[in-house]
């Protein structure tokens, strides 16, 4: 019974190749808010599954599974150029590292905190993909570069939420990333550290490919003040859950 409630945990902490079902069900609608659901609902699916079956039944698979997805979707990142299905692939790549936090037995709060940290960004990456698409009519890395000149608020808004994308240090990534780190063995360490610096890698290039060079396309609308302010409160409460979740996790 347990190895089918992991079998089951796998498509909802997506593993691959169980993993194709989230991304498809993730490109079939273009509403923010339907994605935003799915991307918060589907991993916590996957969580409680998680907490009802037992890892003891091969933790070695496990961890070596979730290590190569990580890797995985991670090097798709550098890859795909459309944003939403950018942001699909993060969190195709960071929510396997749930199932290595898991195996280090943590609280069920613990585990919950640690999944909706790794989900943040990807959220965040959605709401800039809602915004391009709306002013650009497309939301492609490299098809309308150079935005820093003429939308700055949205480059802001573009810049900051790669970052918490490449988990640098006070977005909840960060702090998910140690958390996994401080109890993982040596090659699942390597595994990590590797998958982190290829999320640091494909946010270089989404930057590049959007917000520096020169300007291309056409002329659109920058975000309002009033966009941008509820935009900078979003991002501050994400950034204070994190701090928050780390002072009673670490």
């Amino acid at each position: 019974m347990s190895i089918l409630v992991l079998l089951l945990a796998v498509f909802f902490l997506p593993l691959f190749p169980a993993s194709v079902v989230f991304n498809r069900l993730a490109a079939a609608s273009d509403h923010l808010a339907a994605r935003v659901a799915l991307f918060v609902i589907w991993p916590q699916i996957g969580v409680v599954l998680i907490l009802w079956g037992d890892l003891a039944v091969g933790p070695g698979v496990i961890a070596a599974w979730a290590v190569l997805s990580a890797i995985l979707y991670a090097f798709r990142m550098l890859t795909v150029r459309e944003v939403g299905r950018w942001s699909a692939m993060l969190a195709s790549s960071a929510w396997p590292l749930a199932w290595l936090y898991a195996l280090q037995a943590p609280t069920a709060p613990s585990l919950v905190a640690f999944t909706l940290a790794l989900t943040a960004a990807p959220v965040l990456i959605l709401v800039v993909r809602a915004a391009l698409a709306s002013r650009l009519e497309a939301a492609y890395t490299g098809l309308h570069g150079g935005l820093a000149r003429d939308l700055p608020r949205l480059s802001g808004l573009i810049v900051v939420t790669t970052l918490a994308a490449m988990a640098l240090p006070l977005f909840p990534g960060f702090f998910a990333l140690l958390a996994v780190l401080s109890g993982a063995t040596l090659w699942v360490a390597i595994g990590i550290l590797l998958t982190w610096l290829l999320w640091s890698w494909a946010g270089a290039r989404l930057l590049e490919g959007t917000v520096f060079g020169p300007r291309s396309g056409p002329v659109a609308p920058d975000l309002s003040a009033f966009a941008a302010w509820w935009a900078a409160l979003l991002i501050g409460l994400i950034v204070a859950a994190g701090l928050v979740w780390t002072g009673g996790a670490l």
